[in-house]
Parts: structure tokens; sequence; C-alpha cells
């Protein structure tokens, strides 16, 4: 008997939509360099557009303020960049804000830009996860260039007051970016609404191609390129068009704008149908993060005197795909930083594991995880007291 299998590894990575297969397969034939002026070549370039204004839509922005690059992780490094490059040419405005709780792709450039003697702050959250508003104002004054902070938390789902803090840093002068990769398709995201500068995502955390992602930004809004070479994106991002990916990301873009609110509900279900039943079935259980500002789809818990990588083992013998935290940051022993910095207690962050759901999960796979999780809960913690 074929064993059943259940992914739950969404906010590590989405399956490709059969719709984004398709047109990635047909944009494959789209062969011309988007950049010469020849029919093929503009063939291509008003393929790129139609995807332009896909995600324009998406985040609410201008179609000319969408650049595209190889995912949020450049975006990210890009956009940190710019104000390394300012500080670098005397600006006042001399020191960086973000989080202690942001993607790793921002998390280990500030410790190389400390390494290097940067003055990058980094504002400390609540229990859950969350922002202080009041504790971020401490961190804001005349000379900060950029205040940065993620919309929703990558291991924990924690949603952050990106709209307020944004109010905050423009009152002091500063530019404010936020990194929306594990909100896209999940919640409303809004660069008008929300006011910040710069935007950063990845197609392949809502059902498009990997190595393909965007940063917008906002008129006006200063921008170094990172990768220099070509007047591609209007001079912001040299390299050749990946258009078939491109393609695909606008696609993805469209169905997201489309599925939003649809999936948000379904995700939110399925993510309670699970904690409830966490909680029922297996004692002593502490749920992470914020779960009032939550992404839907992410939920966070930490199973005491069970250790997280031999609880990920054993689902996965059972065919259930989890992660133990930021598949970015997976590969080591040591707890999360992101649950650490939340005051988690360092058993417990080491005895975490994250369910994340996609569009393709069904009630019966949270049926079939609370079948397989409490007894292997159960063993762990028989094994650890012995």
């Amino acid at each position: 008997m074929e064993q059943k299998t259940i992914y739950l590894d969404n906010n590590a990575t989405t399956p490709m939509h059969e719709d984004v297969i398709e047109a990635v397969n047909e944009a494959n034939t789209l062969f011309g360099n988007a950049s010469s002026m020849h029919s093929y070549g503009r063939e291509a370039a008003m393929a790129i557009e139609e995807s332009r204004k896909a995600l324009a839509s998406l985040i609410d922005c201008d179609p000319s303020s969408i650049v595209f690059t190889s995912g949020a992780s450049e975006s990210n490094n890009t956009v940190f960049n710019i104000f390394r490059e300012r500080i670098d040419l005397g600006s006042k405005r001399n020191r960086i804000v973000t989080t202690t709780i942001e993607h790793p792709s921002i998390n280990e450039l500030v410790k190389y830009l400390k390494n290097l003697g940067y003055h990058v702050d980094e504002c400390p959250v609540d229990h859950s996860g969350r922002v202080d508003l009041e504790v971020m104002k401490t961190y804001l004054g005349e000379d900060v260039a950029l205040v940065s902070v993620m919309a929703g938390n990558n291991e924990i789902g924690t949603i952050q007051p990106v709209k307020e803090i944004a109010r905050l840093a423009h009152e002091v002068g500063a530019y404010m970016h936020s990194d929306a990769t594990q909100a896209i398709g999940k919640i409303p995201v809004s660069m008008r609404n929300w006011d910040v500068d710069y935007l950063s995502l990845s197609g392949h955390k809502f059902y498009g191609p990997k190595g393909i992602g965007v940063l917008a930004v906002k008129a006006k809004a200063p921008h170094t390129p990172l990768i220099h070479g070509g007047h591609q994106e209007g001079g912001r991002r040299a390299g050749t068009y990946n258009t078939a990916s491109i393609v695909g990301i606008g696609v993805a873009a469209a169905l997201a704008e489309r599925d939003l609110e649809e999936e948000s509900k379904k995700l939110w279900t399925l993510r309670e149908m699970l904690r409830k039943g966490i909680e029922e079935r297996i004692p002593n259980v502490v749920v992470n993060g914020n779960q009032e500002y939550c992404l839907p789809g992410t939920l966070d818990v930490s199973f005491p005197h069970a250790e997280g990588e031999s609880i990920l083992l054993y689902l996965d013998m059972e065919g259930i795909m989890v992660s133990t935290g930021s598949a970015c940051a997976s590969g080591s022993l040591e707890p999360s930083y992101v649950l650490l910095a939340s005051g988690v207690d360092i058993e417990l962050a080491h005895g975490s594991i994250r369910f994340s759901f996609g569009r393709y999960n069904t009630e019966d796979d949270v049926a079939y995880v609370l079948e397989k999780l409490p007894p292997i809960i159960k063993r762990l913690r028989e094994m650890s007291t012995r």
C-alpha cells in the first residue's frame, strides 16, 4: 500500500500552480532577448510587461515600481546596499534600524555590516514576536536612513504593524522597507496603504517559479543597482531577462490576487483545526507567535521534552513533511533565533515544529497529522525521561 504523503512546509516553498507550469512552458518558446529591438525581442518584452502589471496589481503599486530580481534575498540585499552606499558617501543619516527576527537574508547581512563597522540597530520584539511601537520609537531619530521590518514572520507567522512603523519612520525622515515574502497571497499587501518605500517578495512562496522575485521601489525613493552591467529594468538591475520565470510569477500573482480571500479563510481554518487538535490530544504544548496577528496557515508549536529534529524525522517516516523553523537557516542544530528573540525558553525552542499550510492541503491532511503526531510525541517524551 502506497504511503500517504502530506506536505506542510509551504513557508519554505510551494509547488507551482498548474496554470503557472503551463505558462512557463509556453513562455520558454519566447527565446528572444527582451532587450532586443527586433520582433522576437519585442514579443518577450510584451510578456514581461504583462507580468509587471500583474505584480503591481497584487501589491497595489505603479507598474514602474516593479523591478524583477532573482528573489527576495537579492531584493533585501539590494535595499540595504542602497543605504550602505549613501552612508559611505557621507550622508548624515548613517544608521539602519531593523528587528531581531528578520529573515536570514537580512539577519545575516546585518551581522556582516556590523562587522564592517556600520551602525545597525535591531529592535526587539515581544513574547509573541511582534514589534511594540513604543519600543520602536526609541530606536528612531534623525540619523536613521532606513527602517526594515518584515510583514509576516516565516517561522512563527506573526504579522507586524508595517503601516504604523512606516509612519514612524517617515516622521523622522527615514525610508521604509518591508520584506513581504510570506504575506503574499495570504493577507492583503498594499504598498500604497502601508506607505512603504521598498517591498520584497519571491515567486516560489505563492506557487510561482523559484529563482524569480521582485523589489518594488516607490517613485523618487533612492536606488542603486546591486548588479551592474546593463540597462535592463531602467538601469536598476542588469542581467538578461528570465522571460519564462517572469511570465510564471505574473500568472502566480494574478492567481494570488484572485483567490486571496478564499485562500486566506481556508488556510486559517486548517491552521486552527490543527492547533485545536494538538492542544486536545497532546498535553503540555506551547503555541508560539502572536495568535491574533498571525499569517493564516502558519502554526509553530513547541513540544517540551521532545526534540524538534526527532519529531521532524518521525513525521517524515509517516509521510508528513514539516520544518523545525526557517528552511533558509536549516542545517544547524542551534535553536531558532526567532523563538529565542521572542523570549522562548531554549528547551522549548529546541522542541518546536512549524506546520505551514498551502492551497493544496485538506482537512483530511489535518486528520492524518492528528492521528500520527500524538503517539510520536508520547514515544519521544518517554525516551527522554529514561
